[in-house]
């Protein structure tokens, strides 16, 4: 076994094909971890030979991701989400890598590599705003990496050095706004969960940090330092939501300190 590609997947029929389409000419092994889809998700997985691990979905959905790592049998994994597409150009630097394996060539430095993302937002890639490279750790060798699984936007943990890929991944994570409000709910309940062990007692001061001054902060950083305005209104809606993030997590943190107390 060369290279295995794994996933962790929930309802991602509109996503998995185009994924799987692009990786099947080096995958020898896929492993996706799915948490109870209720679409074709599975199904369409199988039309790809995947090996199936069927789990909960679980609210932290790295530990589904870790899940298919663990299983994966490849001396070379690749970790991917179903939005992302692998391009030509890493797609022939995995290739190359996994030939270098199994000849017995590879001087093993690094054991992982980071890959830069072309985040497609609302239609659009994102250039500026932080939102490029956007590097992200998913090809290593097996056993040299694991995700902390205590984070949403977490990176992989190495046993040594990282390189960088060839190549990019491309993502498409928001089709439509719509798509945007479930991920942003999910991404802020999660958040929320979290910081409500750290928030006992909700200070003032610390709501005026999760009202005024990170909102204020996190959109000025990503819209006019990071230059965020050159994508156009992709850009300011990327900046403004991502600002508004911190007052809808205090938002269910109170939420959910009234359920506890009911």
């Amino acid at each position: 076994m060369k290279t295995s590609v794994v996933l962790a997947t929930h309802n991602e029929e509109l996503n998995l094909e185009r994924c799987l389409q692009s990786v099947k000419e080096f995958a020898d092994e896929i492993v996706i971890a799915d948490g109870e889809s209720t679409d074709q998700t599975v199904e369409i997985a199988h039309n790809f030979g995947a090996t199936i691990i069927q789990t909960s979905n679980k609210q932290n959905f790295h530990i589904n991701k870790q899940l298919a790592m663990d299983a994966a049998h490849g001396e070379l994994v690749l970790q991917l989400d179903a939005d992302e597409v692998v391009d030509g150009t890493l797609r022939d630097f995995i290739i190359s890598l996994s030939v270098q394996l199994a000849q017995g060539s590879y001087t093993q430095d690094p054991v992982a590599w980071k890959i830069a993302r072309y985040n497609h937002f609302f239609g659009r890639v994102l250039t500026k705003g932080g939102q490029y490279p956007d590097e992200v750790i998913r090809l290593y060798l097996k056993g040299q990496a694991r995700l902390p699984q205590q984070n949403v936007h977490e990176q992989m943990k190495v046993n040594g050095v990282v390189g960088v890929a060839k190549g990019h991944l491309l993502h498409f994570p928001y089709p439509t706004f719509d798509a945007y409000m479930k991920k942003f709910n999910i991404y802020t309940s999660f958040e929320a969960s979290r910081a409500s062990l750290n928030l006992l007692p909700i200070k003032k001061s610390t709501v005026w940090q999760y009202l005024l001054v990170k909102p204020v902060t996190t959109f000025s950083s990503i819209f006019i330092r990071h230059r965020g305005y050159v994508d156009g209104m992709p850009g300011f809606v990327f900046a403004l939501m991502s600002g508004l993030h911190h007052p809808f997590v205090l938002f269910k943190v109170w939420a959910l300190r009234e359920k506890s107390a009911a």
